[in-house]
């Protein structure tokens, strides 16, 4: 990426990032379309959201190209996607980012708004164990107003198909194998690439003393968290969208 007079090319990093998350998840931009489909079919076109677990802020970005009246709010404890995230929406006010521990149970105390018409996370609550994941859900619930969302995109894992899982696994990771050799960036390797820059560097150090290598949470499958959602307050809960590795979840207040 590229450090100019004017400053960091943060454009450069956002697309950096999205390519490197696509040669986990190919079909990633399908998850976000139909997520803001479902945006748009509950809550209309200028939402207020949360954008929980935010990065680099991914799904505000498209959020905001597709809706340009809706309002965001990022929450995230990374400071170098939080770095990347700031810079990309410096001077909108339509955005405000956020830093706070997910796992604080006073974390809510931070956010501008007490209710949100939407609550979005894609590719992040995998981190978290099943414990704190449930206390984040029933914080959420109390978060989203009736008539609201809540949308998670994530990994979901189902225990009960360990031969389909094991055949997904086995092409994923070949097809991965082959982008690799054409030069796709993995997740260590886009890490190490941050390091190295002047203005990631210090947040990044930072996000490593915070995280570890990765925070290794739990997987449970999509019926698993929907149990969880209604049993914290919403009142349907199912997917929207699956792939084989993949579920968008919808719950609706």
């Amino acid at each position: 990426m590229t450090t100019t007079g004017t400053g960091t090319d943060w454009q450069a990093w956002q697309k950096s990032w999205d390519r490197q998350q696509e040669w986990y998840m190919p079909d990633r931009e399908d998850r976000f379309r139909i997520m803001l489909d479902m945006v748009e079919a509950f809550v209309g076109r200028e939402p207020r959201v949360l954008d929980l677990a935010c990065g680099t802020g991914t799904i505000t970005a498209r959020l905001l190209a597709r809706f340009p009246g809706a309002t965001s709010t990022g929450v995230d404890l990374d400071p170098a996607l939080l770095t990347i995230a700031e810079g990309t929406f410096a001077g909108d006010d339509r955005v405000t980012l956020v830093t706070a521990d997910l796992k604080d149970p006073g974390w809510r105390a931070r956010l501008p708004y007490d209710s949100y018409d939407a609550v979005l996370t894609a590719t992040a609550l995998h981190w978290l164990h099943s414990e704190p994941l449930a206390a984040l859900y029933g914080q959420v619930a109390e978060l989203v107003r009736d008539g609201g969302v809540f949308m998670n995109a994530d990994h979901m894992i189902d225990d009960t198909t360990p031969r389909i899982n094991a055949a997904e696994r086995v092409l994923r990771h070949a097809r991965m194998d082959r982008a690799r050799t054409e030069g796709v960036l993995d997740w260590a390797e886009w890490w190490r690439l941050a390091a190295q820059d002047p203005v990631l560097a210090g947040p990044t150090a930072r996000r490593f003393e915070i995280y570890g290598e990765h925070a290794d949470g739990d997987m449970p499958s999509s019926r698993r968290h929907a149990q969880e959602l209604l049993a914290r307050g919403f009142g349907e809960a199912r997917a929207v969208w699956c792939s084989p590795s993949d579920t968008l979840l919808l719950a609706l207040k």
